[in-house]
């Protein structure tokens, strides 16, 4: 493989893994570990299969687009309004953690008395000027940003397995079966860069199935390896964002991976303001980088909320609304085809896929708020 197709495939993967990975542990631990896995791997061949169809939506439609423009396209002005709002609340949910999490994450590593909220406004800022250099420094960001994860994970691992209690992963908590749905949710979004895969690998779409698919499950694996290690190590006593149990070296690892997809999920946010909202830079600047910030000064002031319940809620209520939107809009566009031929990915769908798939979504929007 090229290095199109690997800059895209670690552009979705780099967009997945964020903040959720570090909230899995927390839940896990509560849940019992073979709970999160079963919600793990059964949530994670949904989300692969929904990727895959938008996918095809991409590359079945002309013109440069984010999925509120798709939507538009597909479903009408309703189905616009409808994905904007998910959207954006699912973004502003992610944005909001990281900079929680990035906050208490260089407070821990950074000698000094200094504050989170401090390193917080700090991290905001550099991904702000960073967000300037465009797909560019997209690119090198995900790239980099995510080989680093996966070094960062498997050496975790290595040192740590030796002292996993393989007691601690054999619990399975029925009472708390629905706990991990909102989290494992939310680690599993990667939605909005989807769009931005296909302007990645022009030239080579045939490739772009192969990226998302591979895209999608390296997160997966390296959710089992980092759950399993955290849960195997400490049992019960995971803190909620989990890098902060073991101290400095693995809280490098929350850095990373806060960093990478917080500059994506900008950067997309940035392109549905520009795009289908036609705002002018003025205004995109206040939604893209103003709001968010705001919003961690008000959580962090009053403690509104923690780390997990922003994950969650952000999970089930973005990653279940925009999933059956983009199952909707599957399912109308295989009624068109792009510059009169089959796109590069077709994936098979109809309207009992379409309900069924949809009652699951709605199913864990419920389970998550009356958890």
């Amino acid at each position: 493989m090229d290095k199109k197709f690997w800059a895209t495939t670690f552009t979705l993967t780099g967009t997945i893994i964020g903040a959720g990975i570090l909230g899995l542990p927390y839940v896990f631990a509560k849940s019992g570990f073979l709970v999160g896995l079963f919600w793990l791997v059964v949530l994670g061949a949904i989300m692969i299969f929904v990727n895959l169809s938008l996918g095809e939506i991409t590359l079945r439609t002309k013109g440069m687009h984010q999925l509120s423009g798709y939507a538009e396209r597909y479903l009408g002005k309703w189905g616009k309004r409808a994905m904007f709002s998910a959207m954006v609340f699912g973004i502003y949910s992610a944005l909001l953690a990281y900079l929680i999490g990035e906050g208490e994450s260089l407070s821990r590593i950074i000698p000094g008395n200094t504050p989170p909220i401090v390193f917080g406004i700090m991290f905001w800022l550099v991904m702000t000027l960073l967000l300037r250099e465009g797909l560019k420094g997209l690119k090198r960001v995900e790239t980099w940003g995510v080989i680093g994860i996966i070094i960062i994970v498997f050496g975790i691992f290595i040192r740590f397995a030796p002292s996993i209690n393989p007691a601690n992963l054999t619990v399975w908590n029925s009472s708390s079966f629905t706990i991990p749905i909102g989290v494992v949710m939310f680690a599993l979004l990667g939605f909005t860069s989807i769009p931005e895969l296909r302007n990645e690998i022009k030239g080579k779409e045939k490739l772009l199935k192969r990226a998302i698919i591979l895209g999608s499950l390296i997160p997966i694996v390296l959710y089992i390896l980092f759950s399993a290690i955290f849960i195997g190590v400490l049992g019960k006593n995971v803190t909620q964002v989990a890098t902060l149990s073991f101290g400095p070296i693995t809280t490098i690892l929350g850095i990373f991976t806060m960093l990478t997809s917080y500059f994506v999920l900008a950067f997309s946010l940035r392109d549905t303001f520009k795009y289908d909202m036609k705002t002018s830079k003025y205004i995109r600047f206040i939604f893209t980088s103003l709001v968010p910030l705001g919003l961690y000064l008000l959580v962090s002031r009053f403690s509104i909320m923690g780390f997990t319940l922003i994950l969650g809620l952000g999970g089930v209520i973005s990653g279940g609304i925009t999933g059956i939107l983009i199952l909707l809009m599957a399912r109308k566009a295989k009624l068109t085809t792009r510059s009169g031929k089959d796109p590069e990915i077709k994936v098979p769908i109809n309207w009992t896929i379409v309900i069924i798939l949809s009652i699951i979504f709605i199913t864990g929007i419920i389970l998550q708020l009356m958890s």
